[in-house]
């Protein structure tokens, strides 16, 4: 027993003779708030004194400072590898307030000026009447055709993208596999004008169809396509084997086992990638310019004549160049953010919804 306890205690030694660099004392949990003060501080300081005029160069300058100021202190307080850590730490922050300020901005300027023409009359009436120079007017007529593009496409895309997805995680192999997956690659950074033109030289030129919302949602749909075959075959891809070869060992076939075991197992995920491809193609303006032409009168047929759409008619608005007309376009932007910004809740509404819930 005697020998035991003398085999323990070189232990203890080891233990009191760790490396002082790692067992000095941290910075507190306050400190990055405290230096990010002071360098916002300081950069507004030397933004001042050497007459930066861009506010944009006192923000860059302040970010240099917190990424600097972090390093000193930490290397100070701490040891060279924490402050390496803490300064990885920062540049993650700097970044994502660098991606989140321009979005701020963008919202905070359109909420701002859309709001003076935003309004019930807005909502509920259409340019029947109404020159682009006087006041009045609204933008029903674009948001219904908006609404109707988009679910056309939505109709059209939702289903191939789908089958495609699913073709290319439970059947797909070989050469043909391949080329799809190149052709949906090719197809995600195809310009809006060239699915624009596509639909123009097949449907109005060869077939000799006019302009309509269904010639515009055709054209979306190419759009949106490759993004929902892509999100839902990442989606698909998530659900775990066993539940696939749990469901072939039952004796259930092939078919069977995707509709009623992968799909449902996946839902939420397809679900929020189908509004994301949705919001994408809610703002492509150049195949409506091509197809659908806009009008200023409310036609709810997208099967005939020309309809409007809100980018087209916050183009339209904006090339008039008066000041109703300036007032017009951001109220119509704002309503476009909110649209996109809604069919994001209802994405995330929908994943939460149908997530798999585990048991304790």
């Amino acid at each position: 027993m005697s020998r035991t306890i003398q085999e323990r205690r070189p232990a203890k030694a080891v233990r009191s003779t760790a490396p002082a660099g790692l067992t000095r004392g941290g910075l507190p949990r306050w400190s990055p708030a405290a230096v990010a003060v002071l360098s916002a501080a300081l950069g507004c300081g030397a933004g001042a004194l050497f007459d930066l005029r861009s506010k944009v160069q006192w923000g860059l300058l302040a970010a240099l400072l917190f990424v600097a100021i972090t390093y000193t202190a930490s290397a100070v307080v701490e040891n060279r590898r924490q402050a390496k850590d803490r300064v990885a730490t920062s540049v993650v922050w700097v970044c994502f307030v660098l991606a989140v300020v321009p979005l701020l901005s963008l919202i905070w300027t359109t909420a701002g000026r859309g709001a003076k023409a935003l309004n019930g009359d807005f909502l509920s009436h259409s340019m029947n009447g109404v020159t682009g120079f006087e006041p009045g007017g609204g933008v029903y007529h674009a948001l219904l055709g908006t609404l109707e593009q988009v679910g056309l496409a939505t109709l059209i895309a939702a289903p191939i993208g789908l089958l495609t997805a699913v073709y290319l995680v439970e059947y797909g192999r070989g050469a043909l596999a391949k080329a799809v997956t190149f052709f949906v690659d090719v197809m995600t950074g195809i310009p809006s004008i060239v699915a624009g033109l596509f639909i123009l030289t097949t449907w109005n030129l060869m077939l000799g169809f006019g302009p309509s919302g269904f010639a515009g949602a055709m054209a979306l749909s190419i759009l949106m396509m490759p993004v929902v075959v892509r999100s839902t075959e990442e989606m698909l891809k998530l659900v775990p084997n066993e539940l696939r070869e749990a469901a072939l060992a039952l004796g259930v076939p092939k078919w069977r086992m995707i509709l009623k075991v992968v799909l449902p197992t996946a839902i939420g995920g397809i679900s929020t990638g189908l509004m994301l491809a949705v919001a994408r193609i809610a703002g492509e303006t150049a195949p409506i310019m091509l197809l659908v032409f806009g009008s200023q009168l409310i036609n709810a047929n997208p099967f005939e004549g020309a309809q409007s759409s809100l980018p087209f008619y916050i183009w339209e608005q904006y090339k008039v160049g008066s000041d109703a007309s300036y007032d017009r376009a951001w109220a119509a932007a704002l309503v476009l953010i909110a649209f996109v910004m809604i069919l994001n809740l209802v994405a995330r509404s929908i994943a939460r919804w149908k997530a798999p819930k585990t048991g304790r």
